[in-house]
């Protein structure tokens, strides 16, 4: 007989007798029934009674919280009414998280102490493990206050593109602890709010069109300006552009003298987060416009190089 024949005899048979006989499973049935029924009507029922009041408390109090924010939260007249709901769902998705784990921590604590564990021992190794945690986790604590300031000054919101020190992308969550971006690629960045030093929010209030165009030495500048400006107008006017512009872009001034073109300068704002698309089409105007009024982009030329030739000697 093989080992694995023996070891499936040693288990199985002894289970298949025990199914086998009706008696004896009808005897653990009621031995635990007889076990469970007083454990149940003594502290299931409570148990019971503080989980199903710890889940409605948590959604009631997440409600009321995000009433309460939404109506003490200072209303800010820079900001659009899509602006303000992300401020505002920031604020209610981090509070009511937090109010989420000190509902359920309690009630996990009540829930012990209803079936007779004693609770005090275990606060006091709580404090006494806060206070080795506060020594060890300095950075977590680091990050738990810069966190807390972030979001205070409403520094940025879901949804806004920042720059994180040289991380750049769309801000797709916010914790106490750290926060979560996802750039251009697609990747995803976790940035703890201690390690960040430097924020730089581009797409709050408004966006920049901020446009350098090299325009050749022997253009007429003053036709240059008048076509620069009428574009841009004419893209602020535009009904799929319109609501993306906030002032048109326009001639500023001349930038610099490069080495084959003048620099012109064009800016203009755009509502938050649509300034890549409004300069993008910009461009395309500006480049069908310069060439329909014989504006040249730059003066560069590449010269041919010439074949000199020596006159014979003379004899």
């Amino acid at each position: 007989m093989s080992y694995h024949t023996r070891t499936a005899d040693k288990y199985l048979l002894p289970t298949a007798a025990f199914l086998g006989d009706g008696a004896a499973l009808q005897k653990a049935i009621q031995t635990a029934i007889h076990w469970v029924t007083p454990w149940a009507s003594s502290h299931g029922v409570k148990i019971a009674a503080i989980l199903l009041t710890a889940f409605f408390v948590r959604r009631f109090a997440s409600a009321l919280l995000a009433k309460l924010i939404r109506r003490m939260v200072a209303v800010d007249d820079r900001l659009t009414a899509e602006e303000e709901n992300r401020r505002e769902e920031t604020l209610i998705r981090i509070f009511t998280t937090s109010l989420g784990v000190v509902v359920w921590t309690v009630g996990i604590l009540m829930g012990l102490q209803a079936v007779g564990v004693d609770i005090a021992p275990l606060l006091a190794a709580a404090g006494i493990a806060g206070i080795a945690l506060g020594f060890a986790g300095q950075h977590l604590i680091r990050d738990l206050i810069s966190g807390l300031f972030i979001i205070m000054e409403n520094q940025y919101r879901i949804g806004d593109r920042v720059c994180c020190d040289n991380t750049c992308g769309v801000v797709e969550d916010i914790t106490m602890r750290m926060t979560t971006l996802r750039d251009l690629d697609g990747v995803v960045h976790h940035i703890s709010h201690g390690e960040i030093k430097r924020v730089a929010n581009q797409s709050k209030h408004f966006s920049r069109v901020n446009l350098n165009v090299g325009v050749a030495y022997h253009s007429n500048i003053e036709q240059v300006i008048a076509v620069v400006n009428r574009v841009g107008r004419d893209l602020a006017e535009d009904p799929v552009w319109r609501a993306a512009i906030v002032n048109p872009p326009q001639f500023l001034r001349i930038e610099d003298f490069g080495e084959t073109a003048m620099i012109i300068k064009i800016l203009g704002e755009t509502k938050p987060l649509k300034q890549p698309e409004v300069t993008g089409e910009l461009r395309k105007r500006i480049k069908i416009a310069f060439h329909s009024n014989g504006i040249e982009m730059s003066s560069a030329h590449l010269l041919a190089p010439q074949k000199i030739s020596t006159p014979p000697p003379k004899n």
